[in-house]
């Protein structure tokens, strides 16, 4: 059975309401099913005692709520005598979702971030638990090996859960052949973020809901959050700001290294940065994952010889740079303030943030081709990104792919599986100098996908959503004319650098001129202050630094993004001591 996901005041105080919901659990499907001992580990005495080193031990009562939901999550519990209860609310009232008995711990992953919680912790019998605080849970995770593999395998399983169950504080109503709907499910998503869906080209029921919370179709998509908030067709950062995301964040502090982009070179570097000791503050405009995050899968990263989405990859980089306790703020970078030292970044939703080092890793765009219409059908037809939320819509449909690179040999080897036909779509006369020979070799063996190079888009025509498609072929001028609905644009790439406001020396594409790459004469232009010459990766500004897809020079890979982040907070360690 699965609930719409409505938050309800839940009051967990009295007697025959906890008999009421004891009741309920047996009529309702299990939130949580398999890989029980890796969803709810039972810790060892010893284990138990190395956590109480941490924390303090305290007494429970009967009835207890030790935490409710909505609230921050600041306290880990892990029971020693007697049981502990997780409440779900619901529209139809409380739902018990899981008992703890001694040994069991509580929490999931938003104890490394602090922010809110979606369920109430209350005491089912009298009893004791080891009480840890979010800042004594995070110095455990990094001094204690095994506890850390326990308690971070746990968190990540459990929010996984949620997420495959819509479980959260957010109900999204929308029509997926709407832009706006498929952008906040994306940013929900690659957030992380658990919400249930409601498909109102296909759910009857919902004009009752609807007239509920007095939404017109013009509201459309609209956010439900915790059943008191309606937001109506919300930009992103207004949904990070209602869904408390940079709440526990103090933007005002002084930080040793704040990073502007969340991709894998941005993430590595907080990575790197946090468990070496810096202060870190990642700044990120959208998800963490950037352009890698948007990959079906990838399968020339070292170690994964299975391959790895990008989501996953992601995914586990976020919460291990949050494990050693680099912060995450969900805003966009309006400007740099070079003029002075600390340097400071002016943001989208408050007050500028500041620090004594800089790594700018805000990636590059996909080129939007000049084509007639483009704009009118992105989000209804047109996408940046393959994700299995692009292929959903794309189902049994015939597709198109536009791009050389290995992104879209991904998408194009991805789409095949579930579309009727894949269109790849290249300029160039082959694949050789742009995509991986493996990939080349799936697109070539592959019955539902085919080729066609030295071949572009010219219209795009719809009423409301895409509807055909023509292209030419750029060698002898043919036209094909196609009713085809989803095309993917994954060509080329136009560096994130209009926010920089002239402070960094730049290359002629726009790229940012790092090391080497800076002449004597940039250097004089930007009037490069001190005696040395910049380092590998730093910028025309001493103490920043740009890694990644956004600077000059860089390899398009994965690894070498990761290993940019790497070798940069090095260099931020020699600028941090001199």
């Amino acid at each position: 059975m699965r609930r719409s996901g409505l938050q309800l005041v839940i009051s967990t105080n009295n007697e025959p309401q906890k008999k009421e919901v004891t009741e309920e659990i047996k009529t309702v499907e299990p939130m949580f099913s398999g890989r029980d001992a890796d969803l709810w580990p039972v810790l060892t005495d010893v284990q138990m005692a190395r956590i109480g080193a941490h924390g303090r031990q305290r007494k429970i009562s009967a009835g207890e709520v030790l935490a409710r939901e909505g609230d921050l999550a600041t306290h880990l519990f892990v029971i020693t005598a007697g049981e502990v209860e997780l409440i779900r609310p619901s529209e139809d009232g409380p739902e018990l979702i899981a008992i703890y008995t001694r040994g069991k711990f509580t929490g999931e992953i938003n104890m490394l971030s602090g922010r809110r919680g979606f369920v109430t912790i209350q005491a089912r019998t009298d009893g004791e638990v080891i009480e840890v605080t979010r800042e004594e849970l995070l110095s455990l995770v990094q001094t204690d090996s095994d506890l850390s593999d326990i308690l971070m395998r746990a968190f990540l399983l459990r929010r996984l859960e949620l997420i495959a169950h819509g479980f959260g504080d957010v109900i999204l109503m929308g029509s997926l052949f709407c832009a706006a709907t498929l952008r906040i499910k994306e940013f929900l998503t690659r957030n992380n973020h658990p919400y249930s869906f409601v498909d109102l080209d296909e759910d009857a029921g919902t004009q009752e809901l609807l007239d509920r919370f007095h939404i017109d179709e013009g509201d459309i998509p609209v956010l439900i959050c915790r059943g008191q908030i309606v937001l109506r067709n919300p930009q992103n950062h207004e949904i990070a700001e209602v869904l408390g995301f940079n709440e526990t964040i103090d933007s005002v502090h002084l930080r040793d290294l704040l990073i502007i982009g969340a991709g894998p070179s941005g993430l590595a570097a907080a990575v790197y940065g946090a468990s070496e000791g810096l202060d870190v503050l990642v700044l990120e405009s959208d998800a963490p994952g950037g352009q890698a995050g948007s990959s079906s899968k990838i399968e020339n990263y070292l170690g994964f010889p299975t391959g790895i989405s990008g989501q996953e990859l992601a995914s586990a980089a976020y919460a291990q740079a949050q494990k050693f306790g680099a912060q995450v703020l969900i805003d966009k970078a309006s400007s740099l303030k070079c003029d002075r030292k600390p340097y400071k970044v002016e943001i989208d939703g408050g007050q500028p943030v500041s620090a004594r080092t800089i790594i700018i890793a805000t990636g590059a765009a996909y080129r939007r081709p000049p084509i007639n219409n483009l704009s009118k059908f992105e989000g209804v037809g047109v996408y940046y990104g393959a994700t299995p939320m692009e292929a959903q819509l794309a189902k049994g449909q015939e597709v198109i792919i536009v791009g050389g690179g290995n992104a879209a040999g991904q998408a194009s080897v991805f789409l095949a599986n579930t579309s009727s036909k894949v269109n790849v779509l290249v300029r160039a006369k082959s694949l050789a100098q742009s995509m991986s020979r493996y990939l080349i070799r799936r697109l070539e063996d592959n019955p539902n996908i085919d080729l066609l190079t030295e071949t572009e888009v010219v219209t795009l025509e719809g009423n409301g959503h895409l509807e055909r498609v023509s292209w030419r072929r750029t060698s002898t001028g043919e036209v094909t004319n196609r009713d085809i609905r989803h095309v993917f644009m994954m060509t080329g790439a136009v560096p994130c650098t209009s926010w920089l406001g002239g402070c960094l020396i730049l290359d002629d594409k726009g790229f940012i001129k790092t090391g080497p790459a800076l002449s004597r004469e940039d250097l004089d232009q930007a009037k490069w202050p001190v005696s040395r010459n910049p380092h590998l990766l730093e910028t025309s500004l001493p103490g920043v630094f740009a890694v990644g897809d956004v600077r000059g020079g860089n390899l398009k890979r994965v690894a070498s993004a990761v290993g940019e982040g790497a070798i940069a907070v090095a260099f931020v360690h020699q600028v941090l001591s001199e």
